[in-house]
């Protein structure tokens, strides 16, 4: 992992004290609201519906067992016991005082994280492949490369103020579980013909009110080139984004509206301008940041305990069947940790539940712990010998829900709860329809189903790539559920398509319940998906499920 230096120390202490001083003044009247406002936002903080909220930084998703203390410490000693983890890979506080914001900082400089850029018109936090330095299909691990980008990103004189936020996903594996075309900017590591490997550059993804997948910009970009080539990118965008509209100011917008080939000509002239000028330095701080990421010592021990609990335990079973993924090392499993319970807050964890989670990374997994778009925690190295006494102890800490990918596996953002900008409730939705599958005992049986639910349009629930995604609006002071279908966030990424006419709340449960039995009926076997069957056929099927007619309902 990297650790930081004496440079980055030093940075992020300063940046502190400077807020320090700023939130001082904003107590004792010195700064009005409206002066104040650009000022927090640059460290973090936002006003939310109830309170201030506080967004940490957790880059590429990757913490250690010290950092996922002392988050657990913050949540008791300036929140309310619990923090929650974001598809942006971060953690949000949403209960701090104004006065401890920056006690909160330092707490966090201790353990080298800070909250810088995770918010405002700038290169936000870098996210990456909660399976990266583990996964089986992965060319090579991508976290150089966003810990590079995080640097050159950071506090960036050029895009401290661009037209709008901007974001990058970088992934190494063949499967994409970085969302890459949903970014301003995807970087999936290819290889190319000579076997070298690369980056397909993908530009204008991204979600909101106008949903668009990223277009491929450059099919094979090399590694030494990938600094100037993503400021390229990004300097052309300052440049030419639109300022006079934000709803309009987004990358995609930018790429829409001049063209494709507009855009990939500006880029790649602006590239050879200021190619020359790195000068090799990148690629001698990229050896240096792989030789940190280099991977641990795995051990080889025999798996036979694992396999006999395994027939011992149904409730094992099903929970290594669900929530393991394969890993490259022979003898280990990439382990997800569902902060999923069946009617919890999706990617709520209590501070006590952090320090199992450290624990257990400290114990058995190699000092290393992810923090996922789909808001669980990864614990990517853990030897398949000491999987049952991983599981106990996430039994006993009410971490050990089996269902990675599965219907109650929901995202959610915090919605009307606790956003000012949200139009309709997130959490209690998720909460129903997780409680109502699991009193049907049949989500096992539909098998892998994602639900994202969003409070407004402006989608932090990522629901327009839900198989079924829910978004929630406000229809004259009611509270009004749209369903989309068919959407897709992996490699063959899909803005679902809009079903038809919304739910009220209390409809909107019965609504998926209806058409989850009923993809059941129409699905070929067993094995065939909800999203295998909605690309089979198509909208109609769904829809008539969805909406029966009234002669349907009459006879039923």
């Amino acid at each position: 992992m990297y650790h930081y230096t004496d440079f980055d120390e030093t940075f992020v202490r300063t940046r502190v004290a400077q807020f320090r001083a700023q939130v001082e003044r904003r107590i004792d009247g010195s700064l009005a609201e409206d002066e104040f406002k650009p000022l927090r936002l640059m460290n973090g903080l936002y006003l939310q519906l109830h309170a201030y909220m506080l967004r940490v930084a957790v880059p590429y998703g990757t913490l250690n067992p010290a950092q996922m203390r002392q988050l657990a410490t913050i949540a008791d000693r300036w929140d309310k016991g619990y923090g929650h983890f974001t598809t942006r890979q971060n953690i949000q506080y949403n209960w701090p005082q104004l006065r401890d914001v920056p006690d909160m900082l330092d707490a966090l400089a201790d353990v080298g994280m800070h909250a810088i850029q995770t918010s405002g018109n700038t290169i936000r936090n870098v996210t990456a492949d909660h399976f990266a330095g583990a996964a089986v299909d992965e060319i090579e691990d991508p976290r150089p490369i966003a810990e590079l980008l995080r640097q050159w990103s950071t506090d960036h004189p050029e895009f401290q103020f661009l037209p709008r936020k901007f974001k990058i996903a970088v992934t190494g594996a063949a499967q994409d579980r970085a969302v890459t075309r949903a970014h301003d900017i995807g970087l999936r590591m290819v290889r190319n013909a000579a076997g070298e490997p690369g980056f397909e550059v993908i530009v204008g993804g991204g979600l909101g009110r106008t949903p668009m997948v990223g277009k491929v910009l450059r099919d094979f970009l090399p590694k030494a080139d990938l600094l100037p080539y993503v400021e390229a990118i990004v300097s052309v965008y300052n440049l030419l984004g639109r300022r006079d509209n934000k709803y309009k100011a987004r990358i995609k917008i930018t790429l829409h509206e001049n063209g494709l080939e507009t855009i990939q000509g500006l880029v790649e002239e602006r590239f050879v301008a200021i190619r020359d000028a790195f000068t090799g330095i990148d690629q001698d701080l990229l050896k240096d940041l792989e030789a940190a990421f280099a991977p641990p010592a795995f051990v080889t021990k025999p798996t036979d305990g694992y396999e006999a609990a395994r027939l011992a335990n149904p409730a094992f079973r099903s929970w290594t069947d669900t929530n393991l993924a394969a890993h490259k090392a022979e003898g280990y499993a990439i382990v997800s940790i569902s902060i999923k319970k069946h009617g919890a807050t999706p990617g709520d964890a209590t501070s006590d539940q952090m320090r199992v989670m450290a624990d257990l990374a400290e114990r058995y997994g190699h000092g290393e712990l992810r923090i996922s778009h789909e808001q669980n925690v990864i614990l990517p190295h853990v030897h398949k010998s000491d999987l049952p006494a991983v599981y106990a102890a996430l039994r006993a800490a009410d971490l050990a829900t089996a269902n990675i990918g599965l219907i109650s596996d929901i995202i959610a953002c915090p919605g009307m709860d606790y956003c000012a900008l949200a139009t309709a409730r997130s959490i209690p939705i998720a909460q129903e329809i997780a409680t109502r599958f699991d009193e049907l005992k049949i989500e096992h049986e539909i098998g892998a189903l994602k639900i994202k639910i969003s409070g407004c349009i402006n989608a932090c629930g990522h629901h327009h790539v839900g198989h079924i995604g829910i978004l929630g609006l406000d229809r004259a002071g009611v509270e009004n559920y749209q369903i989309t279908l068919g959407g897709d966030g992996t490699e063959t990424t899909t803005i679902g398509e809009r079903a038809g006419p919304g739910f009220s709340a209390a409809e909107i449960v019965p609504a998926i319940e209806r058409l989850v039995k009923g993809y059941l009926d129409l699905r070929t076997d067993e094995t065939e998906t909800f999203l295998q069957a909605y690309r089979r056929l198509g909208l109609g099927p769904f829809k008539e499920i969805l909406y029966p007619s009234e002669e349907k309902q009459d006879a039923a």
